[in-house]
């Protein structure tokens, strides 16, 4: 940091404290060009500890003075509108340098990180994006409310140029480095089309009946731009705001490339979206999802448009670790696309070339999902839990000795689990059937998650007495029951029996 910014700084944190300030402390940049720093106060030798952070202000040198002219503007009409914003408090005379509240360091990407890396979220985590997503309807609806949109930087409205250049901001930064071949006149063709259906000017069978809606839109609404404060989500770099389709925000939010979402918590968040707005517009849920597809590709290309730049060009580590999820999001959006031969309508020459995309040998690590395998088990306790050589740790574990045993009557003890005379023994006194009613439920949650996390292996294992009657049958149920609902591969082994078959 220079004198000129030190200088200024507390210059603006004297006319909004009364204070002079202490410490001035870089923080981390992000994508952003803008420079931000944690201003602390000046302490008195009769300052308390407890004292120290009550004034800390976020200070901000912008490079750009009409992206700051449109942050500043956009800033004083959202906090006059009761939004959660952080406050400006001062700002220079040429809007270069200003100072606003200090929000803390707790960002919503971080509050969920517990979700991101495993793929299951916690009733905290999803509380808070639901609230997250209902903010932002109202923040939409509300934010657009005698809003000036010629004070917005660089566009006041999503329009074609807009899309056209993030478009091609894909095709130059991302495309054209992974060095495939293209036909550019066709894949134009194709952008021109995918920009009628985004803005609702197209007569595609894809796009929805209904008018689509437009508000303010954030554009770069995601999780690294809200920050939790008590238990409130408030939002952050909001400068590349303008007019435009609400669609928008929600693909950038949910289809963020690191948040890990899956379509399950997706679809969830999407119906508290789709409730919070309907207390302000009419809107069909039907032609919602239709036109969102679109939004979620263009969004997808246009992220990796940038992590193309800053990644390849710019040589910033963190934007080349998230292509890889980018990259997957957009494989499991081509995987969902409808098979549509209606090209004079559709961008068909964008997908095929999407789809030769993601198959590229640099993305195979991404591509290449294995298959769950699941194993079962029966065994018996005398001879101990089976081993898992997986690395999984051994998964499910179910004690099959308090069902009734027909291994203490004679006439079975020449049959297994396997044969009719045991089956019928088992199924006709009821007990077993109750116990596998609840393993199902407990196995089938961990294989639709082991699934959906792309893990490759899950163990279940059924023990008796002996590992001949009770947990053989059990063992045969379960892996029917898992193969019949998932699809998945099932290993089944009876070790005592020294029997497997796979499914």
């Amino acid at each position: 940091m220079n004198e000129q910014t030190q200088r200024i700084l507390s210059d603006l944190y004297r006319q909004a404290t009364g204070t002079e300030a202490g410490v001035i402390t870089p923080l981390a940049q992000s994508g952003s060009n803008r420079h931000y720093f944690r201003i602390c106060p000046r302490l008195s030798s009769s300052s308390q500890p407890q004292d120290t952070g009550r004034n800390d202000l976020i200070g901000v040198e912008g490079t750009s003075r009409e992206e700051n002219h449109a942050f500043l503007y956009m800033a004083g009409h959202f906090a006059a509108k009761q939004l959660n914003i952080p406050h400006v408090l001062a700002q220079s005379d040429d809007e270069m340098y200003y100072v606003q509240q200090d929000l803390g360091q707790t960002l919503l990407f971080d509050y969920i990180a517990e979700g991101r890396k495993t793929g299951v979220f916690g009733e905290r985590e999803k509380q808070m994006l639901r609230k997250t997503i209902r903010s932002l309807a109202r923040f939409q609806i509300i934010g657009t409310q005698g809003m000036d949109y010629t004070q917005c930087y660089p566009q006041p409205r999503f329009n074609r140029r807009s899309i056209l250049w993030d478009l091609n901001y894909f095709k130059y930064c991302f495309l054209k480095a992974t060095e495939i071949e293209f036909q550019e006149d066709r894949l134009e063709n194709d952008f021109e089309k995918l920009a009628d259906i985004l803005l609702g000017e197209s007569d595609s069978i894809q796009q929805a009946a209904s008018s689509p809606i437009w508000a303010f839109m954030y554009r770069d609404f995601q999780s690294r731009n809200v920050m939790v404060v008590d238990g409130e989500p408030y939002f952050i770099d909001f400068q590349g705001g303008r007019e435009g389709p609400v669609y928008y925000d929600v693909a950038s939010f949910l289809w963020q490339a690191k948040a890990n979402f899956n379509d399950e918590l997706r679809q969830e968040l999407i119906g508290e979206y789709l409730d919070e707005i309907r207390q302000f517009v009419p809107i069909d849920t039907n032609a919602f999802h239709t036109t969102l597809r679109h939004f979620v590709l263009f969004r997808t290309l246009q992220v990796l448009g940038a992590y193309g730049f800053r990644g390849y060009f710019e040589k910033k580590p963190h934007f080349l670790q998230s292509i890889p999820f980018a990259i997957d999001n957009l494989r499991r959006w081509l995987d969902a696309a409808p098979d549509n031969s209606n090209g004079k309508n559709d961008y068909l020459y964008l997908k095929e070339l999407l789809q030769r995309m993601t198959e590229l040998k640099q993305f195979k690590e991404v591509a290449i999902r294995k298959p769950l395998v699941v194993r079962v088990y029966s065994f018996s306790y005398k001879k101990g839990i089976p081993a898992d050589d997986s690395g999984n740790g051994g998964g499910f574990v179910f004690d099959c000795r308090a069902v009734n045993n027909p291994g203490k009557y004679e006439r079975y003890n020449a049959y297994t689990g396997q044969d009719e005379p045991v089956i019928r023994f088992l199924e006709d006194d009821g007990e077993i059937l109750t116990f596998l009613q609840s393993a199902y439920r407990l196995v089938d949650a961990s294989v639709k998650r082991y699934m959906e996390r792309g893990f490759q292996h899950l163990m279940v294992s059924f023990g008796c007495t002996g590992g001949q009657h009770r947990s053989v049958y059990a063992a045969e149920k379960m892996a029917e029951h898992i193969h019949t609902t998932f699809g998945v591969t099932v290993q089944l082994i009876h070790r005592e029996l020294n029997r497997q078959r796979q499914l």
